[in-house]
């Protein structure tokens, strides 16, 4: 027997990645012309690689 605590439970499903690019896509049209929208755009190609 091992004194490793158990294993955590993913927080997001596969899908949900999918579901927030979709979601941050669309924001970041919405502030196209706003400085935060490099940082969301940032965000949404990371997401982009996970799913």
């Amino acid at each position: 027997m091992t004194n490793e605590p158990p294993r955590s439970r993913a927080v997001f499903s596969t899908e949900d990645f999918g579901l927030l690019k979709e979601a941050v896509g669309a924001y970041v049209r919405q502030i196209a012309q706003e400085p935060r929208s490099s940082k969301f755009s940032s965000l949404y190609h990371r997401l982009g690689r996970l799913g």
